[in-house]
Protein backbone atom coordinates (compact mmCIF):
# COMPACT_ATOMS: atom_id res chain seq x y z
CA UNK A 1 0.00 0.00 0.00
CA UNK A 2 2.61 2.54 1.05
CA UNK A 3 4.85 1.80 -1.94
CA UNK A 4 2.02 2.43 -4.40
CA UNK A 5 0.67 5.43 -2.50
CA UNK A 6 4.09 7.10 -2.42
CA UNK A 7 4.14 7.12 -6.22
CA UNK A 8 1.44 9.81 -6.10
CA UNK A 9 2.72 13.38 -6.01
CA UNK A 10 2.23 14.97 -2.59
CA UNK A 11 1.69 11.70 -0.76
CA UNK A 12 3.86 10.75 2.19
CA UNK A 13 2.49 7.35 3.18
CA UNK A 14 3.88 5.60 6.24
CA UNK A 15 3.65 1.89 6.96
CA UNK A 16 3.44 1.74 10.75
CA UNK A 17 3.46 -1.34 12.94
CA UNK A 18 3.36 0.38 16.32
CA UNK A 19 2.44 3.63 18.06
CA UNK A 20 6.03 4.95 18.09
CA UNK A 21 6.36 4.58 14.31
CA UNK A 22 3.03 6.34 13.83
CA UNK A 23 4.07 9.22 16.08
CA UNK A 24 7.46 9.65 14.43
CA UNK A 25 6.03 9.39 10.91
CA UNK A 26 3.88 12.43 11.66
CA UNK A 27 6.38 14.42 13.74
CA UNK A 28 9.40 13.90 11.49
CA UNK A 29 8.02 13.18 8.00
CA UNK A 30 4.62 14.86 8.11
CA UNK A 31 3.03 11.68 6.74
CA UNK A 32 -0.42 12.22 5.30
CA UNK A 33 -1.42 8.60 4.73
CA UNK A 34 -1.24 5.81 7.31
CA UNK A 35 -0.87 2.22 6.14
CA UNK A 36 -1.40 -0.76 8.45
CA UNK A 37 -0.79 -4.45 7.82
CA UNK A 38 -3.96 -6.38 8.65
CA UNK A 39 -2.09 -9.66 9.08
CA UNK A 40 0.46 -8.12 11.45
CA UNK A 41 -1.53 -5.75 13.64
CA UNK A 42 -4.43 -6.69 15.89
CA UNK A 43 -7.63 -4.62 15.60
CA UNK A 44 -7.07 -3.16 19.08
CA UNK A 45 -3.47 -2.19 18.30
CA UNK A 46 -4.60 -0.71 14.97
CA UNK A 47 -7.06 1.55 16.80
CA UNK A 48 -4.29 2.78 19.10
CA UNK A 49 -1.94 3.41 16.18
CA UNK A 50 -4.60 5.37 14.27
CA UNK A 51 -5.42 7.44 17.35
CA UNK A 52 -1.76 8.36 17.92
CA UNK A 53 -1.25 9.13 14.22
CA UNK A 54 -4.29 11.40 14.06
CA UNK A 55 -3.39 13.24 17.27
CA UNK A 56 0.28 13.83 16.40
CA UNK A 57 1.27 17.04 14.65
CA UNK A 58 4.28 17.73 12.44
CA UNK A 59 7.13 19.10 14.56
CA UNK A 60 8.06 21.84 12.10
CA UNK A 61 11.70 21.52 13.16
CA UNK A 62 14.09 22.91 10.58
CA UNK A 63 15.76 19.54 9.89
CA UNK A 64 12.35 17.96 9.28
CA UNK A 65 11.28 20.86 7.06
CA UNK A 66 14.47 20.29 5.01
CA UNK A 67 13.58 16.61 4.61
CA UNK A 68 10.08 17.39 3.35
CA UNK A 69 11.48 19.99 0.96
CA UNK A 70 13.90 17.41 -0.48
CA UNK A 71 11.02 15.02 -1.09
CA UNK A 72 8.92 17.76 -2.70
CA UNK A 73 11.82 18.87 -4.91
CA UNK A 74 12.40 15.29 -6.02
CA UNK A 75 8.71 14.95 -6.94
CA UNK A 76 8.81 18.16 -8.96
CA UNK A 77 11.92 17.26 -10.99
Amino acid sequence: MSIAANKVKGVRAALCQNEEEAKLSREHNNSNILCLGARIISPENAKNIVKIWLETKFSGEERHERRIKKITNFEND
